[in-house]
């Protein structure tokens, strides 16, 4: 099975992934219409790291699998609010991943990072203030029915919190050092929990919110685990040997903190087959999705994704 992208493809998934960006980036410029004399630099620190460049890729998974299980067009209104708190959660965990206490770094998404830009008070209440809004939004969606709100706020706490991210920024922190005692299981654990269980839960609920079938988001799942941990893989190859003017954040991040990397275990060479063994494994889930409905169309969007992913340079 081709795992890479052609050109043509490429083509088509950049300007997906604009037209989803646009629409994201409008809907976040409007929840970040606020104000308060007292205390406006919190806003201007949120809007500041929120609307700041991305390729919005986990908003873009959440409307994409909608629209796999509910193809009707008009109706795309009723995911972009969570698109938008997904981003939301996102910013924060980078806005955190930033801080002097975790990677203290100074440069993202091709600007100086909250903290320097801001300081570090306003960069923990920025991020504090991003992950609270994220669920005031989700339970105030409209569109949504109680069971839903109920079902999709599970899901986006348990991939954000202890059995996520959080967990995984905690296996990170105290794994690195010049010993680098962690086995291949723990980091394929970590950035599970880190990086891929955000993802799975945007495939997730933009699934369970189009309707989508249990059956059906066990193979979501297993497509947006796949391309999560090879989005990660790419990440450590890129760390080590990418463009920061490109990537938009300093490279060489993972050696100045002593973390542990797949290129710790892996060459370049194996660690990228590796990624594409992870990308073959998500578009066969598509493909198994594909089977057991028939009705289902724009899986080869998703299997553009996640060649895309696979072949990035940022």
């Amino acid at each position: 099975m081709q795992s890479e992208i052609n050109a043509s493809d490429r083509k088509i998934i950049e300007q997906k992934l604009k037209e989803n960006a646009d629409i994201v980036n409008d809907a976040l410029e409007k929840y970040l219409e606020l104000f308060d004399k007292d205390y406006n630099r919190l806003f201007d620190a949120m809007r500041y790291s929120c609307l700041a460049a991305g390729k919005r890729i986990r908003a873009f998974l959440i409307l994409q699998f909608f629209s796999l299980f509910n193809n009707n067009i008009n109706s795309i209104d009723k995911v972009i609010p969570l698109a938008a708190a997904v981003e939301m959660i996102h910013t924060y965990s980078l806005i955190h991943d930033d801080l002097p206490c975790m990677d203290d770094d100074d440069l993202r998404r091709g600007k100086p990072t909250n903290h320097k830009a801001f300081d570090e008070a306003t960069a923990v209440l920025t991020g504090d203030a991003l992950l609270t809004y994220a669920f005031n939004i989700v339970s105030n969606t409209k569109t949504l029915s109680s069971d839903e709100k109920v079902r999709i706020i599970s899901e986006i706490s348990y991939a954000s919190g202890h059995n996520g991210m959080i967990g995984g920024q905690m296996i990170d922190i105290y794994s690195g050092g010049i010993n680098k005692k962690i086995d291949v299981i723990t980091l394929i654990k970590l950035h599970t929990l880190k990086t891929g269980n955000v993802i799975m839960m945007s495939a997730r609920i933009g699934s369970i919110a189009g309707g989508a079938s249990d059956e059906e988001i066990d193979l979501v799942t297993s497509y947006a685990k796949n391309i999560g941990l090879a989005f990660q893989v790419i990440d450590d190859m890129l760390d080590s040997t990418g463009d920061t003017v490109l990537l938009g954040k300093n490279t060489g991040r993972d050696k100045k903190n002593a973390k542990m990397t797949f290129l710790d275990i892996l060459s370049e060479d194996n660690a990228y087959e590796y990624a594409k063994k992870l990308t073959v494994e998500a578009i066969l889930s598509l493909d198994k999705l594909k089977e057991n409905n028939l009705n289902i169309q724009g899986t080869d969007i998703l299997e553009m994704l996640a060649k895309y992913l696979l072949d990035r340079k940022t």
